[in-house]
């Protein structure tokens, strides 16, 4: 499969790449078997480059994608994980009697046994990578996001990114960036910031296009790299159907409609 490097860093990627949320039980429960046997699937397709986050099922995705690649050579693949959400555990004094819930209000199917707390300051990106590092189970991570810093703008402009930025210097990752669905917010990282990439999810897809407004254009004209994220939106695109998601919610009837002619277009002329 084909590589491509990073902005102006070092770090490359396969044009395509594993997104590591549905291991970490998005939606509905993800066997152990199963979330390695995905990742399996993967590699032996020719991918090589992994991505995942705390977010994703309270640590669970970084731990099972961990587990999954070890025993392969860390130089063969490229792992991306994000900060902005440092994961504490809830003390037993105020979990429920009858044990923890789930945190299906997040979209996981895991026990809430953990909460996110919002972090962009400096301590707080070197903590949430410590902690991944030992979540997956490996000496580095090779790019870092800033993650869905949609309403913490000053801080993760004014600390997050300092602190990224200087890892980076210090040689503690390889390529920085942010990722989010707000085309708006990821055009600023790139005008205003030394970013290698960002990953841009939902905003480039057959239902959404708004990522071609400003910010593709201005990712090329800087040599900045953009991962597209969530190209089937979440579910919508890849199986149109009543009670499928767009944006992580339920799909409204005007895009199912689309999704649908669409979907029958496409198996007209024998597509997948």
């Amino acid at each position: 499969m084909r590589h491509t490097t990073l902005g102006h860093s070092a770090v490359q990627v396969t044009g395509l790449s594993f997104g590591a949320a549905g291991i970490g039980n998005l939606y509905s429960p993800v066997e152990p078997d199963q979330a390695t046997a995905a990742v399996d699937a993967a590699w032996d397709a020719g991918i090589r480059y992994f991505d995942t986050a705390p977010h994703y099922g309270l640590g669970l995705s970084e731990r099972r994608l961990g587990e999954a690649l070890r025993g392969r050579p860390r130089d063969a693949y490229t792992l991306s994980t994000k900060v902005g959400r440092v994961l504490e555990p809830v003390p037993a004094a105020e979990l429920p009697p009858d044990g923890p819930g789930d945190d299906l209000a997040n979209g996981f199917a895991v026990p809430a046994t953990q909460r996110r707390i919002w972090d962009f300051s400096a301590d707080g990106i070197r903590r949430s990578i410590e902690d991944s590092l030992v979540r997956l189970g490996t000496d580095r991570i090779d790019i870092v996001y800033l993650h869905d810093p949609d309403h913490h703008e000053d801080e993760a402009f004014g600390q997050a990114y300092p602190a990224l930025e200087k890892l980076r210097g210090e040689g503690v990752v390889g390529a920085i960036g942010a990722g989010m669905n707000a085309t708006a917010m990821l055009t600023r990282f790139v005008r205003e910031t030394d970013v290698d990439v960002v990953l841009c999810a939902g905003r480039f897809t057959l239902l959404d296009g708004s990522a071609l407004t400003a910010l593709l254009p201005e990712a090329a004209a800087r040599g900045k790299s953009v991962v597209v994220g969530g190209v089937f939106n979440s579910g919508l695109l890849a199986d149109p159907r009543p009670g499928a998601t767009y944006d992580y919610a339920a799909a409204p009837a005007a895009l199912l409609e689309r999704a649908l002619r669409m979907d029958a277009v496409t198996r007209r002329h024998g597509l997948p």
